[in-house]
């Protein structure tokens, strides 16, 4: 088409690749967030966080989410509530009773983004079979080329997760975007050196 931007090379398309978040950004998911959160400190003996600020911590890591949340816990109690954390969500999950609808829009934005050439990739604090069942509920997982999750990187705003996405796709910094809501994406995408919606 003539319309494309090619590269001088060879006349192709530069590969371009459009990252997501998912919580937030993809699904709402943040009332399963919620009462996983809950459920993991009335386990573990911990006063119940304040609602607004776990949606505020969606999307980094685990750990991390427990250590702003209870700063004052100690360490064995920071990891007993993260294996509560991710038995209640288990559960939820396989019980039927995690709703992680998609935003409006979405699907069709992936649809029309795949169809344009895009990569697409998402990069998560989820783990990665909470993002494996998320994506195949909605029918997406194939559209992705790229998955990164909390399982093997540090935290956002770390770079890690885009710089592993780079590297498996072979897209560089300059034809890449992070697309997120919250200030941990944007700081990881400023960090490391890719555009942010």
């Amino acid at each position: 088409s003539g319309d494309c931007p090619a590269d001088a090379h060879a006349g192709e398309m530069t590969a371009r690749l459009a990252l997501f978040d998912c919580d937030g950004t993809l699904v709402d998911g943040q009332a399963g967030v919620v009462n996983a959160m809950e459920a993991a400190f009335a386990q573990v003996g911990l006063p119940a966080p304040d609602r607004h600020q776990v949606r505020r911590i969606v999307g980094l890591s685990l750990p991390q989410a427990i250590r702003l949340l209870a700063p004052d816990a100690d360490e064995d109690t920071r990891v007993a509530a993260d294996l509560a954390y991710r038995e209640a969500f288990r559960a939820a999950r396989e019980a039927g009773s995690l709703v992680e609808p998609l935003y409006d829009g979405i699907a069709e934005l992936i649809a029309a983004l795949a169809a344009d050439g895009w990569l697409l990739g998402v990069a998560t604090g989820k783990s990665q079979r909470g993002l494996e069942h998320c994506l195949a509920m909605h029918g997406l997982a194939a559209h992705f080329v790229t998955l990164q999750t909390a399982d093997t990187h540090p935290s956002k705003p770390h770079p890690s997760m885009i710089e592993v996405a780079l590297a498996e796709t072979g897209v560089s910094p300059d034809t890449c975007v992070m697309i997120g809501d919250t200030a941990y994406d944007i700081a990881m995408a400023v960090n490391a050196g890719v555009r942010a919606i």
